[in-house]
């Protein structure tokens, strides 16, 4: 509790005070030396190294259209040692988890967990509820078929045998949004509903098989342990070529329908789920009955329960399911956890740009990050802004605090070739972000000789991404070869800043 506490006071009031120096002229060009040979008596050392390439070279040669901006500081001192159009707000992608991250560290706690009830309106007498039985949310964005089978067996355990009232389920612990980003196509698996309640991060599985008269299409709820078929969220194959997915909200059901000629011989995928409750309310009522307890067909509280908890599932602690939000980049996860500390810190939130405001408040004053525009709290909205610069300062008092480090991903550095560099001498722990036209790259990089340096590169050709038609932004002509380059050209500027900083 002591660690949390200082943790929290340390980046909501100590950090805002953290003094660095000013980088409102932050230097375009390398307070360093580009090594060239030479004379002297160091003249043998260094003739055989030749010069380090410069940054606007090593951009030229990207080929990327758009603009690229970057910053880079010394992670212990803050001292500001590069930076290109470091003041220009550029899309950050899932970079902003990183943000994300800190700001639900700051407002929950490192060890905070969700808890995922059922919760009995009346009493039980002889292994009969007299009452309703209510699965109530907990914001647990970790939530899956696994843990609500865990759920039910515990219910079992509890002495319950029937529920004579009925069955509800309640998300009310944040708000309804029925996607987080309305301009994404609407068959991917990463922009789903958000609720209080979530099951396999509100996506549910499509799988189809050829057979004798077409095809056989199952949708599920599926985990390494359990398969249970779910019916409120239904597949329709229709003989066309385009468009592959089609979706309609029917009855307060996801209804789909899917290209015929496109299926092939069969395959696999995760979809979006729009109806969360409902779909966590028959996964459950499916779990419970193998377990001897029928239940009526699950209903949609708006109601906060009141009653006694006869079962109650916790997540792992905050800062593991951090740890993977940042290494899976999980959009839904990092909506979750944003929102759940913008109701911890105001009492509520109406809306995803609303909690996206507040965190962004939120990080210029502990952060110091004047500039940044979040909408979200995944990067995937349009709208969000972040510049180099702020990125970078908000990873120097990050370290400060001894936070986030130690979560970041380790991103392999690569051979000309593409293939993974297992023995390059620089080491970096950073977050990607990506989006159509859009790679972001910010963490750490360690240098051949221990220096540890904060960086951020982002990269936008925001032009290009104004031309992708809503139908093509699962894969847009162009996009991936760009990408490419973007990454390519990352590595290009932390192996520039490991020679300069860092030998």
């Amino acid at each position: 509790m002591t660690k949390r506490l200082s943790r929290r006071v340390f980046l909501g009031a100590g950090l805002a005070g953290l003094a660095l120096p000013a980088w409102a002229n932050a230097p375009e060009t390398s307070l360093r030396p580009v090594l060239r040979p030479g004379g002297g008596a160091a003249k043998a050392t260094v003739a055989t190294k030749a010069p380090v390439p410069g940054a606007a070279d090593l951009i030229q040669a990207a080929r990327l259209d758009g603009q690229v901006a970057f910053a880079v500081a010394d992670a212990g001192s803050g001292l500001m040692l590069e930076a290109r159009d470091g003041s220009v707000a550029q899309p950050p992608a899932s970079v902003s988890k990183a943000i994300t991250a800190l700001y639900a560290l700051d407002n929950l706690g490192s060890g905070h967990r969700f808890v995922t009830r059922l919760i009995a309106t009346g009493p039980v007498q002889g292994g009969v509820l007299n009452g309703d039985l209510v699965l109530a949310g907990g914001g647990d964005p970790t939530l899956d078929t696994n843990a609500l089978a865990e759920m039910a067996r515990k219910l079992k355990a509890a002495g319950v045998r029937e529920v004579r009232g009925d069955f509800k389920v309640w998300g009310g612990a944040l708000p309804q949004i029925h996607e987080i980003d309305r301009d994404q196509p609407d068959h991917v698996g990463y922009n789903p509903a958000i609720s209080g309640i979530s099951l396999n991060y509100n996506r549910v599985y499509f799988e189809w098989k050829r057979a004798s008269n077409g095809w056989r299409v199952t949708m599920d709820a599926r985990s390494n342990k359990y398969r249970p078929e779910v019916s409120v969220t239904k597949m329709r194959v229709v003989n066309r070529a385009l468009p592959v997915y089609t979706y309609d909200e029917k009855f307060d059901e996801d209804h789909w329908t899917v290209a015929s000629k496109a299926l092939g011989k069969g395959g696999s995928r995760w979809l979006p789920v729009r109806q969360p409750e409902k779909y966590a309310g028959e996964v459950f009522r499916t779990l419970a009955r193998a377990q001897g307890i029928v239940l009526r067909q699950p209903q949609v509280t708006r109601s906060r329960p009141g009653g006694t908890a006869l079962v109650s599932q916790a997540s792992p602690e905050l800062q593991v399911i951090l740890r993977d939000m940042l290494k899976y980049s999980n959009n839904l996860t990092a909506e979750m956890v944003g929102l759940a500390a913008t109701v911890k810190r105001k009492g509520r939130a109406s809306s995803l740009r609303d909690s996206g405001g507040e965190m962004s408040r939120w990080a210029a004053t502990a952060l110091g990050m004047g500039q940044a525009r979040l909408v979200d709290h995944s990067g995937l909205g349009e709208e969000s802004r972040l510049t180099a610069q702020d990125m970078a300062q908000a990873l120097v008092k990050a370290r400060s605090a001894g936070l986030l480090r130690s979560i970041l991903k380790k991103i392999d550095m690569r051979h000309d070739n593409g293939k993974v560099n297992k023995g390059h001498p620089i080491k970096v722990y950073a977050k990607t972000g990506t989006l159509n036209f859009v790679s972001g790259l910010a963490g750490y990089m360690v240098a051949p000789d221990g220096t540890e340096l904060a960086f951020a590169i982002f990269a936008a050709d925001q032009g290009a991404r104004a031309k992708i038609k809503r139908g093509d932004r699962e894969r847009p002509q162009g996009a991936r070869s760009w990408n490419k380059r973007a990454k390519q050209l990352q590595q290009k500027l932390i192996e520039r800043w490991g020679e300069l900083y860092g030998t």
